[in-house]
């Protein structure tokens, strides 16, 4: 797991694995956010150019009508579930952390001759974590108003 080859007391392992863990969970969402969010923008790119194809072909005033509307209802998901806004602040966060993981294990930055950099390490990631968090909150109470938000981190 870490390519540290000294021995990890449990304190250490537990908080590393926290880091693996917290990495891996910002990881996966913000893969699943950046899929979801480029589907339906494609989705919506692809209704709103055949609207004046279908317009111009003679197409019966339904077909039109009724791209129009999957493109409304295709932005009005995403704006709902904030799909963009979540793969950025996820992909942030979980870069964030990864910074912080290379930074610990190098023993720079922050934890250049700290006598114990394990405390050190679990406050700050908590504190990335409690950030987004933060984040994601204002965004569900913004966004709860008319619909949902992604669920945040374990």
């Amino acid at each position: 797991m870490w390519d540290n080859p000294r021995a990890v007391s449990a304190a250490e392992d537990v908080t590393l694995q926290r880091l693996e863990d917290q990495i891996a969970w910002y990881d996966r969402k913000s893969a699943r956010a950046q899929r979801r969010f480029k589907f339906l923008k494609g989705s919506q790119l692809v209704f709103a150019a055949a609207i004046p194809v279908a317009a111009t072909i003679g197409g019966p005033a339904a077909i039109a009508g009724t791209l129009g509307g999957l493109v409304v209802v295709i932005e009005g998901i995403q704006q709902l579930n904030q799909y963009q806004q979540n793969w950025q602040a996820y992909r942030s966060t979980c870069e964030s952390l990864k910074h912080e993981k290379y930074t610990f294990l190098a023993r720079a930055g922050p934890y250049v001759g700290v006598r114990k950099p394990l405390p050190l390490l679990a406050d700050r990631i908590e504190g990335l974590i409690s950030q987004e968090h933060a984040k994601w909150v204002s965004t569900v109470e913004n966004a709860g108003r008319s619909g949902a938000a992604e669920e945040p981190a374990p």
